[in-house]
């Protein structure tokens, strides 16, 4: 390893250590996996035989068609923003479940119109073009579950990986809002054509309530609750700071913020309501922990939003979403803890700096002396704190140091007994943990979050 800069003080006495919280991840996937057994419950009880290719054909239909309307209020649910999930599962987490269920829901939804149109056209002999015309312009609702099939298809296209390398985030963003007018417009050819819901009033009661409690989740957690936000703290731009080549920090200031309960790790979703960027939501890590009368993020400079960023003028009103995340000092399980940062990474794990108890390393990875942000800070709190801050760049020649399982332990001989706070570019992360898993660090010991879909 590279280190140009180690820096270790007497260790300073802190707080006692929090204990973690449990997680709800494995109780709410036992939960959703219950859901859609019920889903083919409900199906069972209301099928006495099936009965020929035809039968055979539009059963399998309907089994898909429950399950595609099941998966897309859990799709919606998923993306509802609610704190319990946010902040004990994880965003990252949430955000793959999330993306997931959006592609069982595009393969179900496919499934449910092609065997549908089949089970039709055998039984009524007829072709399956004459069929699927028959269906769309004279069955009820369903021009609306037309429509809205073709939304569900678009924004499944537009959110497959090499679709996404092509198209901008603010045009996939708006696209995959189309999400919500999809869902719909095709709820209601469900609760109109589906044999399971036409002549049974106890399903059609639970299949609004799934709905309409979906809905109200939404718009109590991604509407009302941002409204309210806003109007009470009312967030304005500061001041901005260079930081490093292409980094700055940006201080926004407001009232009341103490009430938002941010914890170190944690990010927001901003609006800058400047020319060109207020209709741009983009989630930044806070990079020092919330003070009563300002918050900190801190931006690297990589494509047109962030860049913009630097610009931003002392003023400009600011639109918040959170706090959302789970990377704090609540996920920690041990006495001692290594945080590895990589590039614009060290900004959420600056603020853990600070706030984590314990026996602290720090470890921030870039490529040039020149290209480590907020090292004053850190330096700064480590003496404050008495813990180590190492520092891994690049050799003169370009060389990369080496993190691998053997020099993490000789930089740290007790790793496996720390708990591992990782943040930078997923590729580094992803080896990285490799490498921590290799030198004998538990997996419940390693916490990191990612917003790669």
């Amino acid at each position: 390893m590279t280190t140009v800069h180690e820096r270790v003080a007497e260790q300073r006495p802190t707080r006692g250590r929090p204990r973690p919280r449990r997680s709800p991840a494995g109780p709410l996937l036992a939960l959703l996996w219950a859901g859609a057994a019920a889903v083919l419950a409900l199906w069972w009880t209301d099928t006495p035989a099936v009965v020929g290719t035809a039968g055979r054909l539009t059963d399998a239909g309907r089994i898909g068609g429950l399950l595609c309307g099941y998966s897309c209020a859990v799709l919606v649910a998923l993306m509802a923003r609610i704190p319990l999930l946010e902040r004990r599962v994880g965003s990252d987490r949430v955000a793959r479940w999330h993306a997931m269920a959006g592609r069982y829901t595009i393969c179900l939804l496919v499934a449910h119109v092609t065997l549908i149109l089949l089970g039709y056209a055998a039984q009524d002999g007829a072709g399956i073009v004459h069929e699927t015309l028959s269906v769309v312009l004279d069955y009820p609702d369903m021009l609306k579950a037309t429509t809205g099939t073709v939304i569900l298809l678009a924004v499944g296209i537009t959110s497959a990986r090499l679709a996404r390398r092509r198209i901008s985030h603010e045009f996939w963003y708006y696209v995959h809002l189309l999400t919500y007018a999809a869902v719909f417009l095709a709820f209601f050819h469900q609760v109109a054509l589906g044999s399971d819901f036409v002549g049974d009033a106890a399903a059609r009661t639970a299949w609004y309530t799934l709905y309409l409690g979906t809905a109200a989740l939404v718009l109590w957690f991604r509407v009302l609750t941002p409204v309210r936000l806003n109007l009470r703290h009312r967030l304005r731009v500061e001041s901005v700071h260079r930081e490093a080549p292409g980094v700055f920090s940006v201080v926004i200031g407001g009232q009341h913020l103490g009430e938002l309960g941010a914890r170190a790790g944690q990010f927001f979703r901003w609006r800058f309501l400047a020319d060109g960027m207020r209709w741009t939501s983009t989630p930044y890590s806070l990079s020092a922990p919330l003070r009563p009368d300002r918050l900190r993020i801190t931006v690297k400079a990589l494509g047109d939003h962030s860049t913009a960023v630097g610009l931003l003028r002392p003023g400009t009103r600011v639109w918040a979403e959170g706090p959302y995340g789970s990377l704090t000092a609540d996920r920690s399980t041990a006495s001692k803890s290594l945080l590895i940062a990589g590039g614009v990474g060290i900004t959420p794990l600056r603020a853990l700096f600070e706030e984590l108890p314990g026996r602290l390393t720090l470890l921030y990875r870039a490529r040039t002396a020149e290209d480590l942000a907020l090292g004053g800070e850190l330096e700064a709190i480590a003496q404050w704190r008495g813990a180590r801050v190492l520092y891994a760049v690049n050799a003169a020649d370009g060389t990369r140091p080496q993190l691998d399982a053997a020099s993490l332990r000789q930089a740290v001989p007790d790793l496996a007994e720390h708990d591992v706070y990782l943040c930078g570019p997923p590729a580094m992360a992803r080896e990285l943990y490799g490498e921590l898993r290799t030198a004998g660090v538990p997996d419940r010991s390693i916490h990191h979050e990612s917003f790669e879909l």
